[in-house]
C-alpha cells in the first residue's frame, strides 16, 4: 500500500508540474508574440539571449523535473517540452521571426 501512495503522490507532483509547465510556456509565449525576442533562440544577440536565459531556464528545469518523474512513473518523456526544446535554436533566414511563432504555439496550445 506504501508503494501505491508513493507513486500516486508523484502523479500528483508530475501533474501538478506539468500544469506549471503549461502555464509558463503560456506566459513566456504571450510575451515573445507581443514582439519580444529570445525565447526560442533565434537571434544570435547575446543581448536578447542573456534577457531570455532566466524564462528558458526555468523552463528547461521544470521539463528535466518532468521527465524525471516520468521516468520513475514508467511514463513516456513530456511531450511539450520536448517540442519546445526542438523549436528552439538557429533557423533559417527565411523562417517566420519569434513572434509570429510564439502566436502559432499559443494558437495551437489554445485548441488543445
Amino acid at each position: 500500500m506504501a508503494r501505491a501512495d508513493r507513486l500516486e503522490r508523484m502523479d500528483g507532483l508530475r501533474s501538478e508540474l506539468e500544469a506549471e509547465y503549461r502555464a509558463a510556456l503560456i506566459a513566456a509565449l504571450q510575451v515573445a508574440a507581443g514582439g519580444v525576442w529570445g525565447l526560442f533562440g533565434h537571434s544570435k544577440d547575446k543581448h536578447i539571449q542573456a534577457a531570455a536565459a532566466p524564462v528558458v531556464e526555468h523552463l528547461c528545469d521544470l521539463g528535466q523535473s518532468i521527465d524525471d518523474l516520468r521516468e520513475k512513473l514508467a511514463l513516456p518523456r513530456f511531450d511539450l517540452h520536448e517540442q519546445f526544446e526542438a523549436a528552439r535554436g538557429p533557423v533559417a533566414a527565411s523562417a517566420v521571426g519569434e513572434p509570429r511563432q510564439a502566436k502559432a504555439w499559443l494558437d495551437r496550445l489554445q485548441q488543445a
